[in-house]
């Protein structure tokens, strides 16, 4: 299975201008960055979001959320979203800036 070019697209507006944005391939998908931190993406058809440690239990919770275990053992901290928890503009973007408030208390890699 292939990303949905038309959900990075949204994803690229939901992130808008954000202070050091950058994107890279990620397996079958693709990594949004913000000072070198992974803060979402989209691998497949799910939105890959890095919530962090902290919140991550709250964030299973939310519709349509579980964790990231592409690998089949969970990433602790990311949590992938199945499509309808990410149908609206607003959905996406809420699931988006979460990502980004959670690398911007990270130190920014090079």
């Amino acid at each position: 299975m292939t990303f949905s070019e038309r959900t990075v697209h949204q994803i690229r507006r939901a992130m808008g201008n954000t202070p050091g944005l950058s994107e890279r391939p990620l397996y079958s998908g693709v990594a949004f960055m913000v000072q070198g931190n992974m803060c979402c993406g989209m691998l497949d058809d799910n939105l890959v979001v890095r919530v962090g440690p902290d919140t991550y239990d709250a964030a299973l919770q939310e519709p349509h959320a579980r964790p990231m275990d592409f690998t089949g053992r969970p990433l602790p901290g990311f949590v992938f979203v199945e499509r309808a928890g990410f149908a609206s503009s607003a959905l996406l973007k809420q699931w988006v800036d979460r990502g980004v408030s959670f690398v911007r208390t990270l130190p920014p890699k090079s």
